[in-house]
């Protein structure tokens, strides 16, 4: 028996339901939301420690999310090869993501650099007798980090339909407008609070769930 060509209307509600269900369906690992909301929670609370009190770290700790990026690499190497192909949906938060980690290199690379001009300024000012406050400039750009944040965790958040990672999102972009009238150090514990509501607290549920969906299927 032939079968029957759908018709275009046809078509068209079988392509949106296909792409609900995916949308729907979604369970990922948790692994990189958890790696990077625990590293960004971890750098924000140390900073925030050493802008308070008398202690330093022995190296930067900004480099740690330059390491991190190699746990992230292999995971998306795995990911890669443990999916055959990658939904549309899948491809445009990846690159939404990139451009995203664009975005905060961008951010960190403009405010280090004028830093790096002001900080010869501020040296012969102190030098002649004036009061200027020790600071990297870049670390004053915790509204727009904030707001970079709260960007590709909101466009994956609705796109997934995922609700505590929405909810992480906007305390990103609420915690951006406060970070403009608190202190630097006030503005590192938004961050840490914003990467643990955003990715971290987010991750654990997807790998809970993620864990639960490997487990039933092993069982059938």
């Amino acid at each position: 028996m032939e079968e029957k060509p759908l018709s275009e209307k046809e078509s068209m509600e079988l392509i949106a339901k296909m792409i609900s269900t995916a949308k729907n369906n979604f369970v990922e690992s948790g692994l990189g939301p958890i790696i990077w909301g625990s590293i960004i929670t971890f750098c924000s609370i140390a900073q925030y420690i050493q802008i308070t009190t008398s202690f330093r770290f022995p190296f930067d700790i900004w480099i740690l999310p330059i390491l991190g990026l190699i746990p992230q690499i292999w995971l998306s190497i795995r990911e890669k090869k443990a999916k055959a192909t990658k939904s549309w949906v899948d491809q445009s938060i990846d690159y939404v993501w990139i451009a995203f980690a664009f975005g905060v290199f961008f951010i960190n690379f403009t405010l280090a650099s004028l830093s790096n001009e002001l900080y010869p300024i501020l040296k012969e000012y102190r030098s002649m007798g004036g009061k200027a406050p020790e600071f990297e400039l870049w670390s004053y750009g915790a509204t727009l980090l904030l707001f970079m944040y709260g960007l590709p965790t909101l466009v994956t958040a609705f796109v997934r339909k995922f609700k505590l990672m929405m909810i992480g999102g906007i305390f990103c972009w609420v915690a951006a407008i406060v970070a403009i009238f608190t202190s630097l150090a006030t503005d590192f514990l938004l961050m840490a609070a914003a990467a643990m509501l955003a990715w971290l607290i987010p991750g654990i549920k997807l790998r809970k769930m993620y864990l639960e969906q490997k487990a039933g299927t092993k069982n059938v």
